[in-house]
Protein backbone atom coordinates (compact mmCIF):
# COMPACT_ATOMS: atom_id res chain seq x y z
CA UNK A 1 0.00 0.00 0.00
CA UNK A 2 1.46 3.34 -1.01
CA UNK A 3 1.30 6.37 1.60
CA UNK A 4 1.40 9.72 0.35
CA UNK A 5 3.71 12.23 2.51
CA UNK A 6 2.07 14.72 4.83
CA UNK A 7 4.86 17.16 4.17
CA UNK A 8 6.10 16.55 -0.10
CA UNK A 9 9.17 18.20 -0.73
CA UNK A 10 8.20 19.82 -4.11
CA UNK A 11 4.87 21.43 -2.76
CA UNK A 12 6.75 22.26 0.63
CA UNK A 13 9.45 24.58 -1.69
CA UNK A 14 7.05 26.12 -3.71
CA UNK A 15 4.84 27.50 -0.73
CA UNK A 16 8.53 29.17 1.08
CA UNK A 17 8.62 30.24 -2.72
CA UNK A 18 5.33 32.00 -2.43
CA UNK A 19 5.74 32.89 1.52
CA UNK A 20 3.06 30.31 2.40
CA UNK A 21 3.22 28.55 5.78
CA UNK A 22 4.35 24.64 4.82
CA UNK A 23 2.46 23.24 7.91
CA UNK A 24 -1.28 23.99 6.26
CA UNK A 25 -0.38 21.54 3.66
CA UNK A 26 0.50 19.18 6.05
CA UNK A 27 -2.73 19.56 7.49
CA UNK A 28 -4.62 19.52 4.60
CA UNK A 29 -2.69 16.11 4.07
CA UNK A 30 -4.28 14.77 7.79
CA UNK A 31 -7.49 15.39 7.22
CA UNK A 32 -7.81 13.81 3.61
CA UNK A 33 -6.08 11.33 5.06
CA UNK A 34 -8.23 10.78 7.75
CA UNK A 35 -11.41 11.04 5.67
CA UNK A 36 -10.30 8.30 3.64
CA UNK A 37 -9.94 6.04 6.70
CA UNK A 38 -12.88 7.00 8.47
CA UNK A 39 -14.78 5.88 4.73
CA UNK A 40 -13.15 2.36 4.67
CA UNK A 41 -14.28 2.16 8.61
CA UNK A 42 -18.16 2.60 7.81
CA UNK A 43 -17.73 0.56 4.77
CA UNK A 44 -16.65 -2.15 6.59
CA UNK A 45 -19.20 -1.66 9.16
CA UNK A 46 -21.70 -1.60 6.84
CA UNK A 47 -20.78 -4.79 5.69
CA UNK A 48 -20.88 -6.59 8.45
CA UNK A 49 -24.25 -4.91 10.05
CA UNK A 50 -26.16 -6.13 6.13
CA UNK A 51 -24.37 -9.89 6.85
CA UNK A 52 -25.51 -10.18 10.27
CA UNK A 53 -28.79 -8.63 9.04
CA UNK A 54 -29.03 -11.55 5.97
CA UNK A 55 -27.85 -14.46 9.11
CA UNK A 56 -31.16 -13.02 11.57
CA UNK A 57 -33.86 -12.87 8.58
CA UNK A 58 -32.54 -16.14 7.08
CA UNK A 59 -32.81 -17.62 10.96
CA UNK A 60 -36.53 -16.00 11.32
CA UNK A 61 -37.91 -17.45 7.99
CA UNK A 62 -36.66 -21.03 9.17
CA UNK A 63 -38.09 -20.70 12.66
CA UNK A 64 -41.70 -18.97 11.53
CA UNK A 65 -41.45 -21.90 8.37
CA UNK A 66 -41.30 -24.54 11.23
CA UNK A 67 -43.58 -23.02 13.68
CA UNK A 68 -46.11 -23.03 10.49
CA UNK A 69 -45.62 -26.52 9.75
CA UNK A 70 -46.04 -27.79 13.52
CA UNK A 71 -49.17 -25.42 13.79
CA UNK A 72 -51.00 -27.36 10.86
CA UNK A 73 -49.46 -30.76 11.96
CA UNK A 74 -51.35 -33.37 14.15
CA UNK A 75 -50.14 -33.04 17.47
CA UNK A 76 -48.50 -36.42 18.87
CA UNK A 77 -46.67 -37.61 21.33
CA UNK A 78 -42.71 -38.00 21.00
CA UNK A 79 -41.79 -41.49 20.38
CA UNK A 80 -38.05 -42.33 21.64
CA UNK A 81 -36.33 -45.17 19.37
CA UNK A 82 -35.47 -48.57 21.02
CA UNK A 83 -33.58 -51.59 19.46
CA UNK A 84 -35.73 -54.69 18.50
CA UNK A 85 -39.26 -55.02 18.42
CA UNK A 86 -41.16 -52.27 20.91
CA UNK A 87 -43.70 -53.69 23.33
CA UNK A 88 -46.78 -52.51 22.41
CA UNK A 89 -49.30 -51.68 25.49
CA UNK A 90 -52.83 -50.13 24.23
CA UNK A 91 -55.06 -52.61 23.20
CA UNK A 92 -58.39 -51.88 21.85
CA UNK A 93 -61.98 -52.26 23.40
CA UNK A 94 -64.26 -55.03 22.96
CA UNK A 95 -68.17 -53.61 22.50
CA UNK A 96 -71.32 -54.81 21.80
CA UNK A 97 -73.53 -54.64 18.91
CA UNK A 98 -74.78 -51.41 20.29
CA UNK A 99 -71.45 -49.69 21.42
CA UNK A 100 -71.28 -50.71 25.29
CA UNK A 101 -67.98 -51.95 26.48
CA UNK A 102 -67.40 -55.36 27.20
CA UNK A 103 -63.63 -55.43 27.71
CA UNK A 104 -61.49 -52.36 27.86
CA UNK A 105 -58.25 -51.15 30.06
CA UNK A 106 -57.45 -49.50 32.91
CA UNK A 107 -54.24 -47.75 33.76
CA UNK A 108 -52.31 -49.40 36.64
CA UNK A 109 -49.14 -49.62 37.93
CA UNK A 110 -46.13 -52.72 38.24
CA UNK A 111 -44.49 -52.92 41.80
CA UNK A 112 -40.40 -54.10 41.68
CA UNK A 113 -37.56 -54.21 43.80
CA UNK A 114 -33.69 -52.96 43.40
CA UNK A 115 -32.53 -54.73 46.42
CA UNK A 116 -29.18 -53.39 46.06
CA UNK A 117 -30.81 -50.07 46.70
CA UNK A 118 -32.60 -50.71 49.80
CA UNK A 119 -31.53 -49.21 52.98
CA UNK A 120 -33.40 -51.79 55.29
CA UNK A 121 -34.56 -54.38 53.29
CA UNK A 122 -36.11 -56.09 56.34
CA UNK A 123 -38.75 -53.16 56.71
CA UNK A 124 -39.47 -53.19 53.85
CA UNK A 125 -39.82 -57.14 53.50
CA UNK A 126 -42.22 -56.89 56.50
CA UNK A 127 -44.16 -53.59 54.99
CA UNK A 128 -45.02 -55.50 51.71
CA UNK A 129 -45.72 -58.54 53.79
CA UNK A 130 -48.70 -56.73 55.63
CA UNK A 131 -49.43 -54.72 52.55
CA UNK A 132 -49.82 -58.27 50.27
CA UNK A 133 -50.42 -61.27 52.67
CA UNK A 134 -50.00 -63.77 49.72
CA UNK A 135 -46.40 -62.63 50.12
CA UNK A 136 -43.85 -64.16 52.88
CA UNK A 137 -41.57 -61.88 55.00
CA UNK A 138 -38.91 -64.28 55.41
CA UNK A 139 -38.73 -65.41 51.71
CA UNK A 140 -38.82 -61.84 50.87
CA UNK A 141 -35.84 -60.93 53.36
CA UNK A 142 -34.00 -63.32 51.87
CA UNK A 143 -34.24 -62.52 48.25
CA UNK A 144 -33.83 -58.71 49.43
CA UNK A 145 -30.77 -59.61 50.95
CA UNK A 146 -29.12 -62.36 48.45
CA UNK A 147 -27.51 -61.86 45.25
CA UNK A 148 -30.31 -60.58 42.78
CA UNK A 149 -30.33 -57.14 41.57
CA UNK A 150 -34.13 -57.04 40.32
CA UNK A 151 -37.01 -58.76 40.77
CA UNK A 152 -41.03 -58.47 40.22
CA UNK A 153 -43.00 -57.92 43.21
CA UNK A 154 -46.46 -57.46 42.14
CA UNK A 155 -47.68 -57.13 38.19
CA UNK A 156 -50.41 -54.62 39.02
CA UNK A 157 -51.36 -52.96 42.06
CA UNK A 158 -54.50 -50.86 42.92
CA UNK A 159 -54.02 -47.11 43.85
CA UNK A 160 -54.14 -47.70 47.58
CA UNK A 161 -51.73 -50.30 47.47
CA UNK A 162 -49.24 -48.10 45.63
CA UNK A 163 -49.41 -45.73 48.43
CA UNK A 164 -48.82 -47.89 51.08
CA UNK A 165 -45.80 -48.94 49.37
CA UNK A 166 -44.78 -45.87 48.52
CA UNK A 167 -45.11 -45.26 52.59
CA UNK A 168 -42.92 -47.58 53.27
CA UNK A 169 -40.08 -44.68 51.77
CA UNK A 170 -37.62 -47.60 50.49
CA UNK A 171 -35.90 -46.30 47.79
CA UNK A 172 -35.15 -50.03 46.59
CA UNK A 173 -38.63 -50.05 45.99
CA UNK A 174 -40.21 -48.60 42.60
CA UNK A 175 -43.62 -48.58 40.03
CA UNK A 176 -43.67 -48.88 36.57
CA UNK A 177 -46.64 -47.91 34.37
CA UNK A 178 -49.11 -50.73 33.40
CA UNK A 179 -52.30 -51.20 31.32
CA UNK A 180 -54.27 -53.92 32.78
CA UNK A 181 -57.57 -55.57 30.90
CA UNK A 182 -60.64 -55.22 32.86
CA UNK A 183 -63.89 -56.72 31.88
CA UNK A 184 -66.52 -54.52 33.78
CA UNK A 185 -69.48 -56.77 33.23
CA UNK A 186 -67.70 -59.30 35.54
CA UNK A 187 -68.58 -63.03 34.46
CA UNK A 188 -71.42 -62.03 31.30
CA UNK A 189 -70.34 -63.34 28.34
CA UNK A 190 -66.68 -64.72 30.21
CA UNK A 191 -66.99 -68.02 27.83
CA UNK A 192 -67.18 -65.28 24.69
CA UNK A 193 -64.33 -62.73 25.90
CA UNK A 194 -62.41 -65.63 27.05
CA UNK A 195 -59.28 -63.31 28.83
CA UNK A 196 -55.96 -61.86 28.57
CA UNK A 197 -52.81 -61.76 30.24
CA UNK A 198 -49.54 -60.37 29.87
CA UNK A 199 -47.05 -61.08 27.72
CA UNK A 200 -43.34 -59.53 26.84
CA UNK A 201 -42.73 -57.06 30.33
CA UNK A 202 -40.73 -54.52 31.11
CA UNK A 203 -40.25 -51.98 33.37
CA UNK A 204 -41.99 -48.98 31.83
CA UNK A 205 -44.72 -51.40 29.61
CA UNK A 206 -46.33 -54.70 29.26
CA UNK A 207 -47.87 -56.74 26.41
CA UNK A 208 -51.44 -57.03 26.88
CA UNK A 209 -52.51 -60.75 25.44
CA UNK A 210 -55.84 -62.66 24.85
CA UNK A 211 -54.88 -66.14 26.44
CA UNK A 212 -58.59 -67.74 25.15
CA UNK A 213 -62.52 -66.54 23.65
CA UNK A 214 -62.16 -63.63 21.03
CA UNK A 215 -59.65 -62.26 22.86
CA UNK A 216 -57.29 -64.45 21.45
CA UNK A 217 -58.76 -65.02 18.19
CA UNK A 218 -58.70 -61.32 17.29
CA UNK A 219 -55.36 -60.57 19.27
CA UNK A 220 -53.71 -59.18 15.82
CA UNK A 221 -56.65 -56.79 15.37
CA UNK A 222 -56.75 -55.47 18.93
CA UNK A 223 -53.30 -54.88 19.20
CA UNK A 224 -52.62 -53.75 15.75
CA UNK A 225 -51.75 -49.78 15.93
CA UNK A 226 -53.18 -49.19 12.34
CA UNK A 227 -56.46 -49.63 13.66
CA UNK A 228 -56.01 -46.29 15.61
CA UNK A 229 -57.84 -47.81 18.48
CA UNK A 230 -61.11 -49.18 16.52
CA UNK A 231 -63.23 -51.19 18.91
CA UNK A 232 -63.99 -55.17 18.12
CA UNK A 233 -67.62 -54.58 17.70
CA UNK A 234 -69.87 -58.46 18.70
CA UNK A 235 -73.12 -59.73 17.22
CA UNK A 236 -73.96 -59.91 21.20
CA UNK A 237 -76.31 -57.96 22.70
CA UNK A 238 -75.35 -57.03 26.36
CA UNK A 239 -78.52 -56.76 27.88
CA UNK A 240 -80.06 -59.84 26.13
CA UNK A 241 -76.97 -61.80 27.43
CA UNK A 242 -76.94 -60.64 30.68
CA UNK A 243 -80.67 -62.04 30.98
CA UNK A 244 -79.92 -65.29 29.57
CA UNK A 245 -77.05 -66.05 32.02
CA UNK A 246 -79.29 -64.72 34.56
CA UNK A 247 -82.44 -67.51 33.84
CA UNK A 248 -80.11 -70.27 32.53
CA UNK A 249 -78.72 -70.15 36.31
CA UNK A 250 -82.00 -69.79 37.67
CA UNK A 251 -83.03 -73.12 35.52
CA UNK A 252 -79.79 -74.95 36.39
CA UNK A 253 -80.30 -74.78 39.97
CA UNK A 254 -84.32 -75.15 40.06
CA UNK A 255 -83.25 -78.56 37.78
CA UNK A 256 -80.73 -79.88 39.51
CA UNK A 257 -78.14 -79.78 36.30
CA UNK A 258 -74.47 -80.27 36.40
CA UNK A 259 -74.42 -77.92 33.62
CA UNK A 260 -76.13 -76.08 31.34
CA UNK A 261 -76.13 -73.93 28.24
CA UNK A 262 -77.78 -71.55 26.13
CA UNK A 263 -77.63 -70.02 22.47
CA UNK A 264 -80.06 -67.12 20.81
CA UNK A 265 -79.22 -66.88 17.12
CA UNK A 266 -80.25 -63.97 14.08
CA UNK A 267 -81.97 -66.79 12.21
CA UNK A 268 -81.60 -64.58 9.16
CA UNK A 269 -77.83 -63.90 9.58
CA UNK A 270 -76.46 -66.53 12.09
CA UNK A 271 -75.48 -63.44 14.21
CA UNK A 272 -75.07 -64.79 17.81
CA UNK A 273 -76.87 -62.55 20.70
CA UNK A 274 -76.63 -64.40 23.51
CA UNK A 275 -74.58 -67.43 24.29
CA UNK A 276 -73.89 -68.68 27.48
CA UNK A 277 -72.38 -71.68 29.32
CA UNK A 278 -72.29 -72.80 33.27
CA UNK A 279 -70.66 -73.07 35.42
CA UNK A 280 -68.90 -69.63 34.05
CA UNK A 281 -66.00 -67.63 35.56
CA UNK A 282 -65.17 -64.08 36.02
CA UNK A 283 -62.45 -62.94 33.55
CA UNK A 284 -61.28 -60.54 35.83
CA UNK A 285 -59.73 -63.55 38.17
CA UNK A 286 -59.46 -66.39 35.32
CA UNK A 287 -59.17 -69.73 37.00
CA UNK A 288 -56.28 -72.02 35.86
CA UNK A 289 -56.61 -74.95 33.58
CA UNK A 290 -57.43 -78.65 35.42
CA UNK A 291 -54.55 -80.58 35.42
CA UNK A 292 -56.62 -83.46 36.24
CA UNK A 293 -60.24 -85.07 35.67
CA UNK A 294 -62.34 -84.37 33.05
CA UNK A 295 -61.60 -81.00 31.24
CA UNK A 296 -65.82 -80.18 30.94
CA UNK A 297 -65.92 -80.00 34.49
CA UNK A 298 -63.85 -77.06 34.74
CA UNK A 299 -66.07 -73.55 34.81
CA UNK A 300 -63.07 -72.95 31.12
CA UNK A 301 -65.19 -75.06 29.18
CA UNK A 302 -67.22 -73.58 27.15
CA UNK A 303 -70.49 -76.11 26.98
CA UNK A 304 -72.41 -74.46 24.40
CA UNK A 305 -69.07 -74.33 21.32
CA UNK A 306 -66.90 -77.23 23.23
CA UNK A 307 -69.15 -79.81 24.70
CA UNK A 308 -70.43 -82.01 21.86
CA UNK A 309 -73.71 -84.12 22.67
CA UNK A 310 -76.42 -86.29 21.80
CA UNK A 311 -78.85 -84.02 21.34
CA UNK A 312 -81.91 -86.98 21.01
CA UNK A 313 -84.87 -85.72 19.23
CA UNK A 314 -84.22 -82.89 18.22
CA UNK A 315 -82.83 -83.74 14.99
CA UNK A 316 -86.30 -85.79 14.09
CA UNK A 317 -87.12 -82.17 11.84
CA UNK A 318 -84.52 -82.52 10.17
CA UNK A 319 -85.15 -86.37 8.80
CA UNK A 320 -88.71 -85.12 7.76
CA UNK A 321 -87.62 -81.55 6.46
CA UNK A 322 -85.58 -83.43 4.13
CA UNK A 323 -88.21 -86.22 3.26
CA UNK A 324 -90.51 -83.53 2.19
CA UNK A 325 -87.74 -82.13 0.22
CA UNK A 326 -87.28 -85.47 -1.64
CA UNK A 327 -90.82 -85.62 -1.79
CA UNK A 328 -91.16 -88.73 -0.35
CA UNK A 329 -93.70 -87.66 2.50
CA UNK A 330 -95.99 -84.81 3.26
CA UNK A 331 -97.12 -83.48 6.19
CA UNK A 332 -100.68 -85.76 5.79
CA UNK A 333 -98.77 -89.14 4.87
CA UNK A 334 -99.43 -91.72 7.21
CA UNK A 335 -96.10 -93.91 8.75
CA UNK A 336 -95.96 -97.11 10.37
CA UNK A 337 -94.84 -96.53 13.90
CA UNK A 338 -95.96 -100.76 14.99
CA UNK A 339 -93.33 -100.98 17.52
CA UNK A 340 -90.67 -102.56 18.41
CA UNK A 341 -88.97 -101.75 15.14
CA UNK A 342 -86.37 -104.70 14.80
CA UNK A 343 -82.86 -104.40 13.23
CA UNK A 344 -80.46 -107.10 13.86
CA UNK A 345 -80.01 -107.31 16.97
CA UNK A 346 -81.18 -103.72 18.39
CA UNK A 347 -84.55 -102.43 19.04
CA UNK A 348 -86.20 -99.42 18.31
CA UNK A 349 -89.10 -98.39 20.75
CA UNK A 350 -91.19 -95.17 21.38
CA UNK A 351 -91.63 -93.23 24.86
CA UNK A 352 -95.28 -94.25 24.20
CA UNK A 353 -97.07 -96.80 22.44
CA UNK A 354 -98.46 -94.39 19.71
CA UNK A 355 -100.76 -97.08 17.66
CA UNK A 356 -100.07 -98.33 14.76
CA UNK A 357 -99.94 -95.59 12.75
CA UNK A 358 -99.14 -91.28 12.81
CA UNK A 359 -99.01 -88.62 10.46
CA UNK A 360 -95.64 -87.07 9.48
CA UNK A 361 -96.65 -83.85 11.71
CA UNK A 362 -97.90 -86.16 14.05
CA UNK A 363 -94.52 -88.16 14.37
CA UNK A 364 -92.70 -84.68 15.19
CA UNK A 365 -95.94 -83.90 17.54
CA UNK A 366 -95.78 -87.32 19.18
CA UNK A 367 -91.71 -87.68 19.15
CA UNK A 368 -92.04 -91.02 17.97
CA UNK A 369 -88.40 -93.04 17.07
CA UNK A 370 -90.01 -95.78 15.16
CA UNK A 371 -91.58 -93.24 12.87
CA UNK A 372 -88.51 -90.92 12.54
CA UNK A 373 -86.56 -94.13 11.79
CA UNK A 374 -89.19 -95.46 9.08
CA UNK A 375 -88.75 -91.91 7.47
CA UNK A 376 -84.98 -92.07 7.81
CA UNK A 377 -84.83 -95.57 5.66
CA UNK A 378 -86.89 -94.05 2.51
CA UNK A 379 -83.93 -91.26 2.97
CA UNK A 380 -80.63 -93.76 3.13
CA UNK A 381 -77.80 -93.14 4.30
CA UNK A 382 -75.97 -91.46 1.87
CA UNK A 383 -78.23 -88.57 1.23
CA UNK A 384 -78.96 -88.39 5.15
CA UNK A 385 -75.22 -88.18 5.31
CA UNK A 386 -75.30 -85.26 2.81
CA UNK A 387 -77.77 -83.41 4.22
CA UNK A 388 -76.64 -83.34 7.48
CA UNK A 389 -73.34 -82.50 5.94
CA UNK A 390 -74.94 -79.43 4.38
CA UNK A 391 -76.52 -77.90 7.68
CA UNK A 392 -72.49 -78.21 9.22
CA UNK A 393 -73.04 -81.20 11.20
CA UNK A 394 -69.91 -82.78 9.96
CA UNK A 395 -67.27 -80.42 10.69
CA UNK A 396 -66.45 -78.05 13.73
CA UNK A 397 -68.29 -74.22 13.45
CA UNK A 398 -66.53 -71.34 11.73
CA UNK A 399 -67.97 -69.28 15.00
CA UNK A 400 -64.73 -67.26 15.65
CA UNK A 401 -63.29 -68.12 18.68
CA UNK A 402 -60.40 -70.31 19.17
CA UNK A 403 -61.94 -73.15 21.04
CA UNK A 404 -64.28 -74.07 18.11
CA UNK A 405 -62.28 -76.61 16.37
CA UNK A 406 -61.79 -78.65 19.71
CA UNK A 407 -66.23 -78.96 19.41
CA UNK A 408 -66.01 -80.91 16.04
CA UNK A 409 -69.22 -83.79 15.70
CA UNK A 410 -68.38 -87.35 16.83
CA UNK A 411 -69.89 -88.95 13.89
CA UNK A 412 -69.99 -92.85 13.34
CA UNK A 413 -67.20 -94.45 11.45
CA UNK A 414 -69.39 -96.83 9.42
CA UNK A 415 -72.57 -94.67 8.26
CA UNK A 416 -74.47 -97.86 8.61
CA UNK A 417 -78.30 -98.62 7.69
CA UNK A 418 -78.83 -98.39 11.55
CA UNK A 419 -76.36 -95.18 11.88
CA UNK A 420 -79.01 -94.27 9.78
CA UNK A 421 -82.12 -94.78 11.94
CA UNK A 422 -80.52 -93.62 15.28
CA UNK A 423 -78.57 -90.77 13.98
CA UNK A 424 -82.66 -89.18 12.56
CA UNK A 425 -83.80 -89.04 16.13
CA UNK A 426 -80.58 -87.93 17.68
CA UNK A 427 -78.54 -90.85 18.80
CA UNK A 428 -75.42 -91.93 17.03
CA UNK A 429 -74.27 -88.24 16.37
CA UNK A 430 -72.89 -85.92 19.21
CA UNK A 431 -72.76 -82.34 18.25
CA UNK A 432 -72.64 -79.21 19.97
CA UNK A 433 -75.89 -76.73 20.89
CA UNK A 434 -74.46 -74.14 18.67
CA UNK A 435 -74.66 -76.48 15.69
CA UNK A 436 -78.21 -77.22 16.06
CA UNK A 437 -78.91 -73.33 16.22
CA UNK A 438 -76.96 -73.30 13.27
CA UNK A 439 -79.13 -75.65 11.77
CA UNK A 440 -82.99 -74.44 12.88
CA UNK A 441 -81.24 -71.64 11.57
CA UNK A 442 -80.52 -72.45 8.34
CA UNK A 443 -83.85 -75.17 8.09
CA UNK A 444 -86.41 -72.44 9.53
CA UNK A 445 -85.37 -69.09 7.67
CA UNK A 446 -86.82 -69.91 4.45
CA UNK A 447 -84.15 -72.73 3.62
CA UNK A 448 -80.69 -71.07 2.92
CA UNK A 449 -77.53 -72.02 4.91
CA UNK A 450 -76.24 -69.69 7.93
CA UNK A 451 -73.20 -69.67 9.56
CA UNK A 452 -72.62 -68.77 13.55
CA UNK A 453 -70.88 -65.39 13.83
CA UNK A 454 -69.76 -63.32 17.05
CA UNK A 455 -69.37 -60.34 14.35
CA UNK A 456 -71.82 -57.82 14.04
CA UNK A 457 -72.98 -58.13 10.50
CA UNK A 458 -74.45 -55.46 8.29
CA UNK A 459 -74.41 -56.68 4.93
CA UNK A 460 -74.54 -60.86 5.34
CA UNK A 461 -74.36 -62.77 2.21
CA UNK A 462 -77.27 -65.18 0.93
CA UNK A 463 -75.99 -68.91 2.12
CA UNK A 464 -76.60 -71.66 -0.47
CA UNK A 465 -80.33 -73.28 -0.44
CA UNK A 466 -80.77 -76.32 1.88
CA UNK A 467 -84.33 -76.45 1.19
CA UNK A 468 -87.38 -75.32 -0.62
CA UNK A 469 -89.23 -71.83 1.30
CA UNK A 470 -92.20 -74.39 1.53
CA UNK A 471 -90.47 -76.74 3.27
CA UNK A 472 -88.99 -74.52 5.99
CA UNK A 473 -92.70 -73.22 6.32
CA UNK A 474 -93.55 -76.43 6.75
CA UNK A 475 -91.09 -77.64 9.23
CA UNK A 476 -91.39 -74.54 11.42
CA UNK A 477 -95.76 -75.22 11.26
CA UNK A 478 -94.79 -78.83 12.66
CA UNK A 479 -92.32 -76.87 15.47
CA UNK A 480 -95.61 -74.84 16.60
CA UNK A 481 -97.59 -77.85 16.91
CA UNK A 482 -95.53 -79.42 19.08
CA UNK A 483 -95.55 -76.55 21.69
CA UNK A 484 -99.50 -76.26 21.18
CA UNK A 485 -100.03 -79.66 21.43
CA UNK A 486 -97.30 -81.99 21.77
CA UNK A 487 -94.24 -82.69 24.18
CA UNK A 488 -93.38 -78.91 24.72
CA UNK A 489 -96.86 -77.69 25.80
CA UNK A 490 -94.90 -75.81 29.15
CA UNK A 491 -93.21 -74.01 26.12
CA UNK A 492 -95.79 -71.53 25.41
CA UNK A 493 -95.47 -67.67 26.01
CA UNK A 494 -98.28 -65.50 26.02
CA UNK A 495 -98.02 -63.04 22.78
CA UNK A 496 -95.23 -65.14 20.99
CA UNK A 497 -96.07 -68.03 19.08
CA UNK A 498 -93.27 -70.28 19.88
CA UNK A 499 -92.36 -73.19 18.10
CA UNK A 500 -89.65 -76.46 18.62
CA UNK A 501 -88.57 -79.60 19.09
CA UNK A 502 -87.56 -81.66 22.61
CA UNK A 503 -84.75 -83.47 22.77
CA UNK A 504 -83.55 -86.24 26.08
CA UNK A 505 -80.88 -88.26 25.58
CA UNK A 506 -79.58 -90.69 27.66
CA UNK A 507 -75.82 -89.79 28.23
CA UNK A 508 -72.73 -92.33 27.66
CA UNK A 509 -70.72 -93.55 30.21
CA UNK A 510 -67.20 -92.28 30.88
CA UNK A 511 -66.03 -95.89 30.42
CA UNK A 512 -67.02 -98.98 29.91
CA UNK A 513 -69.65 -98.12 27.06
CA UNK A 514 -73.18 -98.15 27.73
CA UNK A 515 -75.39 -95.64 28.85
CA UNK A 516 -76.68 -94.18 31.96
CA UNK A 517 -79.95 -94.87 33.33
CA UNK A 518 -80.68 -92.00 35.68
CA UNK A 519 -78.37 -89.45 33.64
CA UNK A 520 -79.69 -87.48 30.57
CA UNK A 521 -78.87 -84.29 28.00
CA UNK A 522 -81.60 -82.38 27.83
CA UNK A 523 -82.33 -79.55 25.01
CA UNK A 524 -85.14 -77.54 23.77
CA UNK A 525 -84.54 -76.18 20.33
CA UNK A 526 -86.98 -73.61 19.78
CA UNK A 527 -87.68 -70.61 17.14
CA UNK A 528 -90.15 -67.64 18.16
CA UNK A 529 -92.21 -66.49 16.02
CA UNK A 530 -93.35 -69.38 14.52
CA UNK A 531 -95.31 -67.60 11.86
CA UNK A 532 -92.06 -65.41 10.92
CA UNK A 533 -88.87 -66.87 12.13
CA UNK A 534 -86.82 -64.41 13.61
CA UNK A 535 -84.53 -66.04 16.10
CA UNK A 536 -83.84 -69.33 17.10
CA UNK A 537 -83.02 -70.81 21.05
CA UNK A 538 -81.54 -73.65 22.07
CA UNK A 539 -81.40 -74.71 26.22
CA UNK A 540 -79.44 -77.68 26.72
CA UNK A 541 -78.90 -79.31 30.65
CA UNK A 542 -76.61 -81.41 31.79
CA UNK A 543 -77.94 -84.49 34.10
CA UNK A 544 -80.86 -82.42 34.96
CA UNK A 545 -83.68 -83.82 37.87
CA UNK A 546 -87.02 -81.77 38.17
CA UNK A 547 -87.61 -83.41 41.71
CA UNK A 548 -91.31 -81.64 42.99
CA UNK A 549 -93.17 -84.59 42.33
CA UNK A 550 -92.98 -88.30 43.25
CA UNK A 551 -90.64 -89.55 41.18
CA UNK A 552 -87.56 -87.45 39.39
CA UNK A 553 -88.84 -86.26 36.21
CA UNK A 554 -85.83 -86.05 33.27
CA UNK A 555 -87.10 -85.69 30.08
CA UNK A 556 -86.82 -81.97 28.34
CA UNK A 557 -90.57 -81.06 28.42
CA UNK A 558 -89.80 -80.79 32.15
CA UNK A 559 -86.63 -79.06 32.37
CA UNK A 560 -84.95 -77.56 29.50
CA UNK A 561 -88.63 -76.44 28.09
CA UNK A 562 -89.39 -74.22 31.22
CA UNK A 563 -86.39 -72.45 31.35
CA UNK A 564 -86.28 -71.82 27.66
CA UNK A 565 -90.13 -70.35 27.94
CA UNK A 566 -88.72 -68.13 30.93
CA UNK A 567 -85.97 -67.13 28.69
CA UNK A 568 -87.86 -65.88 25.77
CA UNK A 569 -90.58 -64.32 28.10
CA UNK A 570 -87.49 -62.13 29.25
CA UNK A 571 -85.73 -61.72 26.16
CA UNK A 572 -88.02 -61.31 23.52
CA UNK A 573 -89.15 -57.61 24.51
CA UNK A 574 -85.25 -56.47 24.75
CA UNK A 575 -84.75 -58.23 21.23
CA UNK A 576 -87.86 -55.34 19.73
CA UNK A 577 -90.35 -57.93 19.45
CA UNK A 578 -94.26 -56.83 20.66
CA UNK A 579 -96.72 -59.20 22.13
CA UNK A 580 -99.14 -60.25 19.40
CA UNK A 581 -102.29 -59.86 21.05
CA UNK A 582 -105.68 -61.09 20.08
CA UNK A 583 -107.96 -58.40 18.85
CA UNK A 584 -110.94 -60.02 19.65
CA UNK A 585 -109.82 -59.86 23.46
CA UNK A 586 -110.60 -57.19 25.69
CA UNK A 587 -107.31 -55.80 26.94
CA UNK A 588 -106.97 -55.08 30.54
CA UNK A 589 -104.57 -53.64 32.44
CA UNK A 590 -104.03 -54.92 36.34
CA UNK A 591 -101.08 -53.51 39.04
CA UNK A 592 -100.03 -55.79 40.81
CA UNK A 593 -97.26 -56.20 43.34
CA UNK A 594 -93.68 -58.00 43.23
Amino acid sequence: MIRTPLRPLARILKARDRGENPDVIEAENKRIRHEEMADKARQRAEGRLLVLGLFFFCAFVVIGGRMGTLASSVPEEPRATTVGNPIIGQRADIVDRNGRIMATNLATHSLYAHPRDMIDPARAAAGLAEIFPELKEEELVADFTGDRKFMWIRRQISPEQMQAVHDIGSPGLLFGPREMRLYPNGPIASHILGGASYGREGVASAEVIGVAGVERQFDGFLRDPANEGEPLELSLDLSVQAATEEVLAGGMSLMNAKGAASVLMDIKTGEVLAMASLPDFDPNNRPRILTEGDQSDSPLFNRAVQGVYELGSTFKIFAIAQAMELGLVNPNTMIDTQGPMTWGRFRIRDFHDYGPQLSTTDVIVKSSNIGTARIALMIGAQRQKEFLGSLGFLEATPIEMVEAPTGAPLVPRNWSEISTMTISYGHGLSSSPLHLASAYASLLNGGTKVEPTLLRQHNPPLGPRVVREEISRRSADMLRQVVERGTASFGEVPGYEVGGKTGTADKPRESGGGYYDDKVIATFASVFPADDPKYVLIVTLDEPSENSGDKPRRTAGWTAVPVAAEMIRRVAPLLGLRPQVDSAQSVSVTLTSN
